[in-house]
């Protein structure tokens, strides 16, 4: 199964390079069920997974002058406190309601993806910052709660309520994820050491390796491949594993 889960950690990057968004969501099932980590361990891996992962495609952007550094402080501050208040309230949640929660997140994620475009690929006006703030803590909240990076809500804040282009949108978003994923992941050590339980630090850090030069390829393909068709089949996919989860994890919650 290990070959099976690095496979997906390069269709993690891919996604991430291609579309800003989409790593964490395949992250945690990955780890759950080719891997058989615990949900909580695999919630706190994945933000570690997917900050990497988001680092590493970011930092090229940032080299290019692609991103909106306000943008960053605007949204990626509150997401941050928003993030570690979201992963001290996941020791009270069981992992079955955890999953479900993210299976619920990857519907909506579904839905957003399968929209002609999340929002126009020319600037915006822009909107009140402290909308972009709001925003900022609501993602990181589900960023501690879930272990979702969030970027299928951030790229669309980005565009909308900071008026940057596509291109720029998704640079910023991985500045962004990066920070939230690592905050979020900082505070659930302290969750995971409360709980006795713990991380595979080898796994973590080839799975981030892979998906790290799969974001890189992913944003190498991102301008020669239609972002339509492939939002499209991302959201499909989504949808197949989010209906799956919900069958899996369900019932073992209702058995509570």
């Amino acid at each position: 199964m290990l070959w099976l889960a690095l496979l997906g950690a390069v269709i993690v990057g891919l996604s991430l390079g291609l579309l800003g968004s989409g790593g964490s969501i395949l992250t945690v099932p990955l780890l759950v069920y080719l891997v058989g980590q615990p949900e909580k361990v695999a919630i706190a891996g994945s933000l570690a997974v997917v900050g990497g992962i988001a680092l590493a495609g970011a930092l090229p952007s940032a080299w290019r002058g692609g991103v909106e550094w306000r943008s960053v402080g605007w949204f990626g501050v509150p997401g941050m406190l928003g993030t570690i208040l979201g992963a001290h309230l996941s020791r009270w949640i069981p992992g079955e309601a955890q999953l479900l929660l993210f299976a619920a997140v990857m519907l909506v994620a579904a839905w957003r993806m399968a929209r002609t475009a999340p929002a126009s690929t020319t600037a915006e006006t822009p909107r009140s910052r402290a909308w972009i703030v709001i925003d900022g803590l609501g993602v990181g909240l589900l960023t501690g709660l879930v272990g979702v990076g969030g970027g299928f809500m951030i790229v669309p804040a980005l565009v909308l309520l900071g008026g940057l282009p596509m291109h720029r949108a998704i640079a910023t978003s991985l500045w962004i994820i990066a920070l939230n994923a690592f905050s979020g992941f900082a505070k659930h050590l302290f969750v995971l050491d409360a709980a006795g339980l713990t991380l595979d630090w080898t796994l973590l850090a080839l799975f981030t390796a892979v998906g790290a030069g799969g974001s890189l390829v992913g944003q190498q393909l991102a301008a020669r491949l239609p972002q339509a068709l492939l939002r499209r089949g991302f959201a499909v996919l989504l949808v197949a594993m989010g209906l799956y989860i919900i069958g899996r994890e369900l019932p073992a919650l209702l058995a509570y």
